[in-house]
């Protein structure tokens, strides 16, 4: 039993004691009907009250206590011994106990209503224990089916991301590519640097793979890396600007967040010496800001849109909000929601 079945058992436990002997308190008027077939007793009630609290216990712990008792009857589905061991122990009780009361405090009530007493108040509250017996397995199947659909949820969510997370690594790998084609028929030793540098980010993407969610500085550290290739791509035509600060660094959003955004600015924006392209990541209210100054191609690359739909629906699933896209004539501007 967790800790709130026990309280639950407890506090019920006190409740049935308290109510089945509450009857015993008639016997303080003495011109009462009461009066005449018991007489009161404030030890005989002690007993009484404790007996019939130790009763209620027992019978919770039997029954609920996992693995044990009882309990291991009913989890084993066999229902007939379970039950025929519960009345059993009930009616082993009531015995006992009238047994002892009696013999304890004789003088104090007529044996017929004695005995009759003791088995309508234990037969009652063994009624009321079955019935919160029976609400407690209900919460339990209930706690369980609720930890089954969440286990279900997160097995889910993962195989997204897992699909996700495939689209992206060919997607940065396949343009990555594409520039470096460009590169190594225009300045094959720069090729070079350009592989090394990629292999940084390969390595720094598939140390986290699997990580849902990263720190801001994590994903900065690979954004780096993949700004350093389109600076030997541009030269001085490109220009990062990140603007965060360290309280900042420590907030946490989806890995591979930032890199597909500068990717996109790189390849549907023209850049030169004279009209750089500015990409700046800074904070705002509860988002991280990626803006970019809109430089459109004459004829711009193909694109497959994979990028920022990825990007989206990992959001919605690890940060349960999806990302803004403002676009006007000047800039191009996504929002992260910080988690």
């Amino acid at each position: 039993m967790d800790k709130n079945e026990l309280r639950i058992c407890g506090y019920s436990s006190l409740l049935i004691a308290l109510m089945v002997n509450s009857a015993r308190l008639l016997a303080l008027r003495t011109s009462g009907v009461m009066a005449h077939y018991w007489q009161f007793d404030l030890g005989e009630l002690t007993f009484q009250f404790f007996l019939n609290l130790i009763f209620c216990g027992l019978l919770f712990y039997l029954n609920l206590e996992k693995g044990t008792g009882f309990a291991s009857y009913r989890e084993q589905k066999r229902y007939g011994i379970y039950f025929g061991a519960n009345v059993f122990l009930i009616f082993l009780l009531i015995v006992a106990g009238n047994f002892l009361q009696y013999a304890l405090f004789a003088g104090n009530h007529l044996t017929g209503l004695h005995r009759m007493g003791y088995f309508a108040r234990f037969g009652l509250s063994a009624i009321l224990i079955g019935i919160i017996i029976r609400i407690i397995l209900l919460l339990r199947e209930a706690k369980q089916k609720d930890k089954d659909h969440e286990q279900l949820k997160s097995a889910y969510l993962e195989a997204q991301l897992k699909l996700l997370e495939e689209q992206l690594n060919p997607h940065l790998l396949f343009n990555s590519l594409s520039s470096l084609s460009g590169i190594v028929r225009e300045d094959p030793k720069l090729a070079q640097f350009y592989i090394f540098h990629l292999s940084k980010v390969f390595r720094n993407a598939l140390q986290r793979s699997g990580t849902a969610l990263v720190s801001v500085a994590e994903e900065l550290e690979t954004l780096r890396s993949y700004a350093q290739l389109l600076n030997m791509r541009f030269e001085k035509a490109f220009r990062l600007e990140i603007e965060i600060g360290q309280f900042d660094l420590n907030a946490r959003i989806p890995h591979l967040s930032l890199q597909p955004l500068l990717e996109n600015a790189a390849k549907h924006n023209s850049a030169t010496a004279d009209h750089p392209l500015v990409v700046r990541i800074y904070r705002e209210d509860k988002c991280l800001i990626i803006s970019n100054n809109l430089q459109e191609m004459t004829l711009p690359e193909s694109s497959t849109g994979i990028g920022l739909v990825n990007l989206n629906e990992r959001f919605r699933l690890l940060v349960n909000q999806e990302i803004e896209i403002e676009r006007t004539n000047e800039m191009f501007i996504v929002k992260l929601p910080l988690s």
